[in-house]
């Protein structure tokens, strides 16, 4: 759903511009309440798979194909100030290095989706983890339905933007069926992929799944007739060490998908090229500013072979992706240590 530069007249693409860069201010403030120093690098990991899994294109209709927004699961994993960031990373790089999503519309993508998937999918999974059982099934549950409700809410913001900035005269009511209608197929792939990815983390390291956090009630000890929470106990060897474990085996995934299996991902274009294609809301798009850029159309300029040019700018994407999404991550956690730091005050004052 990268909107290219051209859909979205200036006025109402400035305006989200500074709504995203609002949302990001508010990000990098509401992230440091959810990083530390186990989840920081979870977090740049997760930018980086949804870079790769965003590359596996699969087929939804006749001619039309969907992928990850990644809104849903960011959220889930990391939190949803983090989970904004995340996928605000993500469309960075598409944007500059691959030339995927227009950079005057980059206010548009982010809002669209990092903010809507993040805020709707977010509000939906709490709510249901509060009335479902606390178990982990519940929140793979959880993150399946709310996952599946992003995507039509991402298409839904999408055609209220166009209808108050689109550049082509169509029918509104003719972009919202088109839009909804094949965004809610694609959801059903989202949810999928979000529901298998936080199945299989909370199934090995459920303390790292930000949304599953106070899903086990703290063990009490009776202290002078009166039950109180027992201390946390530091992370032990085995944990520390599981939790690299996760992290490269998450890496090498997340290489493999983007170097490899995204070869195969569907060729047919995405649910919104497909819309704009077929009402002509594309008539004016804009030439992208880095279409001639090395890795533009996610591939290797020079590189004729297609699977290994489509490999090399896969592993590429990946790797600036989870250097730039950590060094985000750890910067913020490291504010939030500083913050957090005693002053201390000179003797006598």
């Amino acid at each position: 759903m990268h909107v290219p530069d051209g859909f979205i007249n200036a006025p109402v693409s400035a305006v989200t511009g500074v709504v995203a860069a609002g949302a990001i201010a508010v990000s990098l403030r509401g992230a440091r309440r959810e990083l530390d120093e186990r989840t920081a690098p979870l977090a740049g990991l997760v930018a980086a798979f949804i870079f790769a899994v965003q590359m596996l294109n699969f087929p939804v209709a006749a001619g039309t194909s969907g992928h990850l927004l990644g809104g849903a699961l960011a959220a889930i994993l990391v939190g949803p100030f983090t989970g904004v960031l995340c996928v605000s990373v993500v469309l960075l790089m598409q944007g500059i290095l691959f030339a995927d999503g227009g950079l005057t519309a980059l206010g548009v993508n982010i809002t669209d989706m990092a903010i809507v998937t993040t805020v709707v999918s977010y509000a939906f999974f709490r709510g249901l983890v509060k009335v479902l059982p606390r178990k982990r099934r519940s929140v793979t549950v959880a993150s399946f339905v709310a996952a599946l409700l992003s995507v039509p809410a991402a298409a839904l913001a999408f055609t209220f933007l166009y209808a108050i900035g689109g550049t082509t005269d169509v029918a509104i009511s003719k972009v919202a069926t088109a839009m909804i209608g094949v965004h809610v197929l694609i959801g059903v792939g989202e949810a999928a992929i979000t529901a298998l990815t936080v199945g299989a983390v909370i199934a090995v390291r459920p303390d790292l799944v930000y949304g599953a956090r106070g899903l086990q009630q703290r063990l009490k000890l009776r202290v002078n007739g009166e039950l109180v929470d027992a201390p946390t106990a530091a992370a032990p060897v085995a944990a520390r060490s599981s939790h690299r474990k996760l992290w490269i085996t998450g890496l090498v995934t997340s290489l493999v998908l983007a170097g490899f299996v995204s070869f195969y991902a569907s060729a047919s274009p995405d649910g919104l090229e497909k819309v704009a294609k077929d009402k002509g809301i594309d008539a004016r798009t804009g030439k992208h500013a880095t279409e001639d850029s090395p890795l533009a159309g996610y591939g290797v300029k020079d590189v004729s072979d297609p699977r290994v040019s489509g490999g090399l700018a896969g592993v590429i994407g990946v790797g600036v992706t989870v250097v730039a999404g950590t060094g985000v991550f750890w910067t913020v956690r490291r504010r939030r240590t500083s913050d957090s730091s005693p002053v201390s005050v000179p003797e006598g004052v």
